[in-house]
């Protein structure tokens, strides 16, 4: 018999793609866009965004339907800014190093020459990771977890909320993000320690979300970078970097960092 927690977790999970399905068809019609057809980036960020649009309401639904206290989704905290200030730079320090070691490798060439198209491109960037990242976070590291952890110890919710959010990764593109579940899971596991680590709020995890995203994204947006090759074992297979063992140490420094840095920061970890 399933438990209550992943009934409301599933019922959360199909309430929501039943009422996005007939918008997304909608928009597919004005985008000409076949589900048989690849995602082009504006495509993808159409739909993205009425999907995320939904969560919110839907949320709040679920919150009242099921008694649960917007504290227990982990977005009360007076430290919110400072949460996500500190996120962001422990991720941007975290590509940063991850990058300069592909170069020492010889893995990537810098195109120093498109540095000035970052101008155009940081603050709108760093807008739609941040906005990516909170819609997300309340929903991953939010109501999923919070909802699974009422049947669950922390350790199991952090696990199963984390291969929901791999696996979800597969309605946008498959074969691409196929050898990035691992790295995405390990990706949900170390955004739920940066949960627990702050307060048993999402505002550390919404700040390395959106950082990363931040980041990769203007790279690629401004073709910083040219990659040596096309699959490699270490960079990432098809250039994406969590399908290598870069994106990998990445996250693990990231979680590595996180719980050294509890030892000497103001952090809360709850039931310690």
């Amino acid at each position: 018999m399933i438990d209550k927690s992943w009934f409301n977790v599933l019922s959360f999970l199909g309430v929501w793609t039943a009422i996005w399905l007939p918008i997304a068809w909608l928009i597919s019609r004005k985008i000409n866009w076949s589900p048989t057809e690849a995602l082009t980036p504006k495509q993808k960020l159409i739909l993205l965004a009425s999907l995320y649009a939904l969560a919110p309401g839907i949320i709040w639904w679920r919150l009242h339907s099921e008694s649960m206290s917007f504290a227990e989704l982990g977005i009360l905290s007076a430290s919110a800014i400072w949460y996500i200030l500190l996120g962001l730079g422990i991720s941007i320090v975290s590509l940063v190093l991850i990058f300069s070691g592909e170069t020492a490798l010889n893995l990537v060439t810098w195109q120093w020459h498109n540095l000035r198209q970052l101008n155009s491109l940081l603050l709108p960037i760093l807008c739609l990771g941040l906005a990516i990242s909170l819609i997300e976070e309340l929903v991953f590291r939010g109501y999923i977890l919070a909802t699974l952890i009422t049947d669950s110890p922390i350790w199991l919710g952090a696990i199963a909320s984390s291969t929901i959010f791999a696996l979800l990764h597969l309605v946008w593109e498959r074969e691409e993000t196929l050898p990035q579940l691992p790295g995405l899971w390990l990706m949900g596991l170390v955004l739920v320690t940066a949960r627990v680590l702050a307060d048993d709020t999402i505002y550390l995890a919404l700040g390395l979300h959106a950082g990363w995203i931040w980041g990769l994204t203007c790279i690629d947006e401004a073709n910083l970078v040219t990659y040596r090759y096309q699959d490699h074992w270490f960079a990432g297979i098809k250039q994406q970097p969590l399908a290598g063992v870069a994106g990998i140490l990445c996250l693990g420094m990231t979680g590595a960092a996180l719980w050294i840095g509890a030892n000497f920061a103001n952090f809360s970890v709850p039931g310690v």
